[in-house]
């Protein structure tokens, strides 16, 4: 039993052996990396000081080379852009407003920066180089808006030339419309007019009565019984033919139109009018001849002149008169 202690033993403290031996490889290792990284850290601080010595001495040498004219130059480009986005952000596209504002911060910073370092009398060649290498693509990205505008512009006044041309032919055709409807109205009023019957070859007298119950002319107005009026209608090609009303319009020396009824009113050209009595007529676009008669009922007649209207188709186609002693 106890050679198996012993033997297990002697097993446990080999792994222990192994297990120290691989640290201590571990360590090493890393004492060389860590050894290699310091010497690398100390090379890039080493660089570093170097460069800065470099930028010191290039500061140094160009000092008497950067002047006022150099620092206010610049302060003046920067504020000559500020202003610059003030002017094109107002004819900008609306969706552009918001990155041209970034860039105006971004001028304002460098400005503020640059008239921080000249408070202070430290205005380097690097801080100049810097700052000329800035004004110089935010020029760019101001002449490529500039540019995006000019673009636009072209495209408004090509557009606006466009809308003026069709708004010159819109007008030219609103014109020549207008001209063809005046035509249109003239030939239909010219038409219209010329479908217009006439009356003429007038005979208006008074009527009285005779022993033998016939009709003879008088111009005795205590004797007239009734009015007559006799006319032709012309002929006319162009008018519609067919049935047709004549009415027949006596005005007494009054001015009262003589009517068998208060119901008896027709509407023409002249408005809706009283007539005395009417007739119809079967117009064939020939001439016809006409007589229409008005009774007086029992109505006494006055003395003085009659005027006798004749209408048809709601136009007045012809005027007479007659006097009554």
């Amino acid at each position: 039993m106890s050679e198996l202690n012993e033997a297990t033993a002697k097993k446990s403290n080999g792994v222990f052996i192994g297990i120290i031996l691989l640290l201590l490889v571990g360590i090493g290792v890393m004492a060389v990396m860590y050894s290699k990284k310091n010497g690398e850290l100390n090379d890039c601080m080493n660089d570093n000081l170097e460069l800065k010595q470099q930028m010191d001495d290039m500061n140094k040498m160009m000092a008497p080379y950067i002047g006022e004219d150099a620092t206010d130059n610049l302060l003046k480009d920067f504020k000559n852009m500020v202003d610059d986005y003030d002017k094109i952000m107002k004819e900008g596209r609306e969706e552009d407003q918001e990155a041209m504002k970034e860039q105006q911060v971004k001028i304002q910073g460098l400005i503020e920066e640059l008239e921080t370092a000249k408070r202070s009398g430290n205005v380097k060649a690097s801080l100049i180089a810097k700052l000329n290498r800035e004004n110089e693509t935010l020029r760019t990205i101001m002449k490529g808006y500039v540019k995006q505008i000019d673009e636009l512009n072209t495209k408004n006044l090509q557009l606006t030339s466009d809308l003026d041309q069709t708004t010159t032919q819109l007008n030219s055709t609103t014109v020549e419309r207008d001209t063809y409807k005046q035509d249109a109205e003239a030939k239909g009023e010219q038409v219209k007019k010329g479908s217009r019957l006439q009356a003429y070859a007038f005979s208006s007298v008074g009527l009285r009565m005779k022993l033998n119950n016939m009709t003879e002319e008088s111009n005795k107005a205590k004797s007239v019984v009734q009015i007559k009026s006799s006319f032709t209608i012309s002929e006319n090609p162009i008018t519609t033919a067919g049935k047709k009303t004549v009415y027949m319009q006596v005005i007494n020396p009054d001015g009262k139109t003589l009517q068998s009824r208060s119901s008896n009113t027709v509407q023409t050209e002249a408005g809706n009018i009283a007539f005395s009595d009417k007739k119809d007529i079967d117009y064939n676009n020939e001439r016809i001849d006409l007589s229409i008669y008005y009774d007086l009922k029992g109505e006494e007649a006055i003395k003085g002149n009659y005027k006798v209207k004749i209408y048809c188709d709601g136009n007045l186609i012809g005027t007479d008169s007659f006097t009554l002693k």
